[in-house]
C-alpha cells in the first residue's frame, strides 16, 4: 500500500519497512517487491547485491517475476558475476511459467547462442510464445525470423503479419521494417503511401534510419510529393544522431543548394562526418571537392587519397576517378599502368567513362599493349552506354577496319549516332560515309541508326 499509496500517502521507505518484515518471514512477494526496490533505489540505497539475494528469494519459492529479474541480473551482470548459463536456467524457470518477458529473453538467448547452443527453431517457439501473448519486441522478433527464414519456413506474409502486430503497438523498429516491406511490396502490395506512413511514425519516435528513408521518399517523390525541404529536414534529423547515409546525403543537399542555401562548407563539413566513418560514396565525393577546391583549398594528394579509400570499396565514380589522376598524374606520381587497372576496375561495373577511357588506353597503348580489338570492344560498351566520343570513334574504326572489320554501313550508322546525340565531328563523318553508301545501303543504315539512336541515348 504504501510503495504504490494505496489508501495511505505514497511513502517508499515505509513501503521498504513493511516488505522486510514480509519477506524475512518467507512472504514470496514481499521478498520480490524488496528485490524491486533494492533494484531501483526506491526507499533504499540502490543496491543490485541486495536485490539478487531478494530475487533469489523469492525465485527460489517458484515466483515467476522473481525468477526473470534473477536471470536479468545474470544477464546484464548486476550484484552477480555475469553469467548466460544461469541467465538462461532462471529465464527458462520463469517462461515455463507463462512469464512473457523471460519468454522473449530465452528466445534470444538461443538465437544468439548465449548460454545455449544457438537454436533458431527454439528460438522461434519462444518467441511465439511471447507474441501471442501480445509482446510487440517477440513479434517483431518473429517477424524477422519469418522474412529470414530461421527456424521456420521463410514466408514474407507471415512477416508482415507479425511485424504489423508490433508495429500497431508503436514498436519502433517494427514501424520501419513494415515501411521496407510496403517499399518492396514483400508480403503485402508494393506501396509507397504506405511505406511513408509507417516510416513517419517510426521517424516521430525519433528513429534515425527511418528519418533517413523518409528524407529519400521526399527526395525521389515516392509516396509523397517531391519536396527538398522535408528531404533536408528529415535527412538533417537522422544526421545529427549520426546516421552515416543521411550525413552523406545532407552533404550532397548542401553542395547542390538543394531545400537549402547552397554552402560548400557545410557540404564538406557533413561529407566528411560520413566519409570518415567509412561511406564510400561521401569519400567519393569528398575526394572531388579537394579537387575543385570546393569548401577546402584545392589538394589534389587529399583527393587522391580519399578515392582511393572510396575505390578499394569498390565505388566504380571513385575507381574512375582515381584512374583520371593516375593519367595525370595529379596528387600521385604519373602512372598509366595504375591508370589502366582502376579504369578497368570501373569500367567492369559498367562506369562509362571507365569503359571509354579503357578503349583509349588499348588504342593507343599506354598502360597496356596496344590492341585495337580491345579498344573496340570498350568503346563498344561505352557507346551503347549513350557516349558519343565512342560512337564517333567506333564509327571511325568501321571506316578504317582497325579493330574490326571494314564495314562502311556500321560507320555510317556510328557516326549518325553520335551526331543525333550532338556530336558535331560526327555529323561531318556521317556525311561523307553516306557518300559511299548505295542508295539501298544507305537506307538500311539510315534506318538502323535509327533504331540504335532510340536504344543509345547518353546517360542523363
Amino acid at each position: 500500500m504504501y510503495s504504490i499509496g494505496l489508501g495511505v500517502p505514497q511513502d517508499s521507505k515505509q513501503a521498504v519497512t513493511w516488505f522486510r518484515k514480509a519477506a524475512e518471514q518467507g512472504h514470496v512477494l514481499a521478498q520480490y517487491e524488496l528485490g524491486i526496490m533494492y533494484s531501483k533505489g526506491l526507499g533504499v540505497p540502490q543496491d543490485s547485491k541486495q536485490a539478487v539475494t531478494w530475487f533469489r528469494k523469492a525465485a527460489e519459492q517458484g515466483d515467476a517475476s522473481a525468477q526473470y529479474n534473477l536471470g536479468l541480473m545474470y544477464d546484464k551482470g548486476r550484484g552477480v558475476a555475469q553469467d548466460d548459463k544461469q541467465a538462461v536456467a532462471w529465464y527458462r524457470k520463469a517462461a515455463e511459467q507463462g512469464d512473457v518477458d523471460a519468454q522473449g529473453l530465452l528466445g534470444v538467448m538461443y538465437d544468439n547462442g548465449r548460454g545455449v547452443a544457438q537454436d533458431d527453431k527454439q528460438a522461434v517457439a519462444w518467441y511465439r510464445k511471447a507474441a501471442e501473448q501480445g509482446d510487440a519486441d517477440a513479434q517483431l522478433l518473429l517477424g524477422v525470423k519469418y522474412e529470414l527464414g530461421k527456424g521456420v519456413a521463410q514466408d514474407d506474409k507471415q512477416a508482415v503479419a507479425w511485424t504489423r502486430k508490433a508495429a500497431e503497438q508503436g514498436n519502433v523498429d517494427a514501424q520501419g521494417l513494415l515501411g521496407r516491406m510496403y517499399l518492396h511490396g514483400r508480403g503485402v502490395a508494393q506501396d509507397d503511401k504506405q511505406a511513408v506512413a509507417w516510416y513517419r511514425k517510426a521517424a516521430e519516435q525519433g528513429n534515425a534510419n527511418a528519418q533517413g528513408l523518409l528524407g529519400r521518399m521526399y527526395l525521389h517523390g515516392r509516396g509523397v510529393a517531391q519536396d527538398d525541404k522535408q528531404v533536408v529536414a528529415w535527412t538533417r534529423k537522422a544526421a545529427e544522431q549520426g546516421d552515416v547515409d543521411a550525413q552523406g546525403l545532407l552533404g550532397e543537399m548542401y553542395l547542390h543548394g538543394r531545400g537549402v542555401a547552397q554552402d560548400d562548407k557545410q557540404a564538406v563539413a557533413w561529407t566528411r562526418k560520413a566519409a570518415e566513418q567509412g561511406n564510400a560514396n561521401a569519400q567519393g565525393l569528398l575526394g572531388r571537392m579537394y579537387v575543385n577546391g570546393r569548401g577546402v583549398a584545392q589538394d589534389y594528394k587529399q583527393a587522391v587519397a580519399w578515392y582511393r579509400k572510396a575505390a578499394e570499396q569498390g565505388d566504380a565514380m571513385a575507381q574512375f576517378n582515381l584512374g583520371v589522376m593516375y593519367t595525370n598524374g595529379r596528387g600521385v606520381a604519373q602512372d598509366d599502368k595504375q591508370a589502366v587497372a582502376w579504369y578497368r576496375k570501373a569500367a567492369e561495373q559498367g562506369n562509362v567513362d571507365a569503359q571509354y577511357n579503357l578503349g583509349v588506353k588499348y588504342e593507343y597503348g599506354k598502360g597496356v599493349a596496344q590492341d585495337y580489338k580491345q579498344a573496340v570492344a570498350w568503346y563498344r560498351k561505352a557507346a551503347e552506354q549513350g557516349d558519343v566520343d565512342a560512337q564517333r570513334i567506333l564509327g571511325m574504326m568501321y571506316d578504317n577496319g582497325v579493330g574490326v572489320v571494314q564495314d562502311n554501313k556500321l560507320a555510317y550508322v556510328w557516326s549518325s549516332v553520335s551526331a543525333a546525340n550532338g556530336d558535331v565531328k560526327a555529323a561531318t563523318n556521317r556525311d561523307l560515309f553516306a557518300k559511299r553508301l548505295s542508295p539501298a545501303v544507305l537506307a538500311e543504315a539510315q534506318a538502323l541508326a535509327g533504331q540504335y539512336v532510340e536504344l543509345y541515348q547518353p546517360k542523363q
